[in-house]
């Protein structure tokens, strides 16, 4: 006797996520938030393959990503592939090959799906789609201003107020000046230090105090002191006193400066907001959601000068952000801002007897060569059922093809939200 097969399991992969129509359409409407915002301020989208060569991120990242974090697996060729984790690295190769023929400033987007071998929770899964924004060859902070206000201006989209949100700022020149100069740790040390600020907020305070100790010794109260200011200006005042203002505070307060004059007020320094310890080189930003369930960050990004260089090329100054899709999600449930399911058929027909389908296909085609989007209920079940049906899919419109439509060739149109009917004839 046969073996029974094994029943397949129903579930996705663990991690990703299936999207019915309904969650399709809620997706394509983020899309298009990002799109429109993005497109508004002349950004061209740009796309590549989910397949990236190992090295790139082993070059960026170091082995720690490529070992614990990715999906890398060896080809048929025996070349170590990566489904990206992220874009950055990928649009930054795309740069450098074309260094030549590029046309700068180049104002660039894209809608990529991400992949990392994460614990699965709210707000963080396994596979991902992420608006990225960059922007590159402007040196100046006018490109942080820009990419910032885009980023306002979406969470707007997404339906939230000022108050709802805020943009929190620091500065990677500023914190490597802290943990080299100010501390006078070796560049290891620095590192230790600047994951441990980064882990801050998850730590019990005498955890957070004890690894500081570790690292400071006698020192390490000092730091705390620092670290703890309560503002910008209290930061600045427990920094050492010189002739010369640090030109990360600069950064800072023109950038702050710059965001207040276009009327973004919802921003604050925070001196424990560190971001990628691989590649940021300036100004690092994240925006948060500041409703207790959200409260964790949207958006994040910052400048990156010395990303191209690995490639062989120039340094090329860019500055950037990324935004998921899922915390997108979450936000808009939380305020009830959810895009809504546009149905895009206008008219469904209903058909009687199955020897007036090709009638019904006939006429469909013809409609849609007008530019109508037509569907053929061709289920065979009672009208009633099928003109049923269509009103549940949301279809605004019916007609109903039987013997009599085809002989004579009238036809009504019935519209099931008011029960009007109107002549047409073929």
């Amino acid at each position: 006797m046969a073996e029974k097969a094994k029943k397949l399991n129903t579930e996705a992969y663990k991690g990703v996520r299936d999207f019915f129509p309904l969650d399709m359409a809620i997706e394509k409407g983020i899309f298009g938030i990002w799109r429109n915002v993005a497109e508004r301020y002349g950004y061209e989208e740009y796309g590549a393959s989910v397949l990236e060569s190992a090295e790139l991120y082993r070059a960026k990242s170091g082995e720690e990503i490529i070992n614990e974090q990715t999906y890398t697996f060896t080809d048929r060729g025996d070349r170590e592939v990566t489904l990206r984790p992220e874009m950055t690295p990928t649009v930054a190769r795309m740069v450098a090959a074309r260094r030549r023929e590029l046309i700068f400033p180049l104002r660039w987007y894209s809608i990529p799906n991400l992949f990392r071998y994460e614990n699965p929770q709210r707000g963080r899964v396994r596979e991902h789609w992420q608006l990225n924004v960059d922007i590159f060859g402007v040196n100046s902070m006018s490109a942080e201003i820009e990419v910032i206000n885009m980023a306002y201006d979406i969470m707007h989209a997404y339906g939230l107020k000022d108050t709802d949100f805020e943009i929190r700022l620091n500065n990677r020149k500023l914190m490597n000046y802290i943990t080299s100069d100010v501390f006078a740790l070796d560049e290891a040390a620095a590192q230790r230090l600047s994951k441990l600020i980064d882990k801050k907020d998850k730590l019990k305070p005498e955890a957070f105090e004890l690894g500081a100790t570790e690292l400071l010794g006698d020192r390490a109260q000092r730091f705390l002191t620092l670290l703890n200011s309560q503002n910008f200006e209290e930061f600045t005042t427990r920094l050492p006193q010189t002739k010369e203002e640090h030109v990360g505070l600069k950064e800072i307060r023109n950038v702050m400066a710059g965001l207040e004059n276009l009327g973004i007020t919802n921003t604050r320094f925070d001196q424990t907001l560190m971001r990628g310890f691989d590649y940021y080189t300036g100004i690092v930003f994240e925006v948060y959601d500041l409703n207790p369930v959200n409260r964790r960050s949207v958006f994040g990004g910052g400048r990156y000068d010395d990303l191209l260089a690995l490639f062989g090329n120039d340094k090329v100054s860019g500055v950037g952000f990324g935004a998921g899709d899922v915390i997108a999600r979450d936000i808009m449930e939380t305020y009830s801002t959810l895009p809504k399911a546009d149905v895009t058929t206008e008219i469904t027909i209903c058909v009687i007897g199955e020897q007036n389908i090709p009638f019904a296909m006939d006429m469909a085609q013809t409609l849609r060569e007008k530019g109508t989007h037509v569907s053929i209920d061709l289920s065979g079940k009672k009208l009633g059922d099928e003109i049923s049906n269509t009103d549940k899919r949301g279809i605004p419109k019916v007609i109903v093809i039987g013997d009599e439509e085809v002989k004579t060739g009238k036809i009504k149109v019935k519209n099931l939200k008011t029960g009007e009917e109107s002549d047409v004839s073929l």
